[in-house]
């Protein structure tokens, strides 16, 4: 396993940017938007937008734990690449750690 972190801009509001582009699978993932943030940001996948997507507001986080998805003792894990955030404000960021395959 791997550990990966890194901050996302959203420089321009309603335009959906790409965490990460890594094929590697994502066992755990938390995401938190920026305290300075203006406005709401959004998580989410390629489809992401201000109305389609899991709603944070500054300073906020959210946590997803795909590897409890598996059964047994295989764990699950989505690419890293298919992970999207979007913002209401241009500018807005997302700070984000994973744990990655590998």
């Amino acid at each position: 396993m791997r550990l990966d972190a890194g901050i996302t801009n959203v420089a321009s509001a309603g335009t959906r940017v790409q965490v990460n582009n890594s094929p590697m699978g994502v066992r755990w993932v938390q995401f938190k938007a920026l305290a300075a943030n203006g406005n709401l940001t959004y998580v989410g996948v390629d489809d992401v937008s201000a109305s389609l997507g899991y709603e944070l507001s500054a300073g906020n986080t959210v946590e997803l734990n795909f590897s409890e998805l598996g059964r047994g003792s295989d764990s699950a894990s989505v690419p890293a690449n298919v992970l999207y955030v979007d913002a209401a404000s241009s500018g807005d960021k997302i700070s984000w750690l994973m744990i990655l395959d590998g």
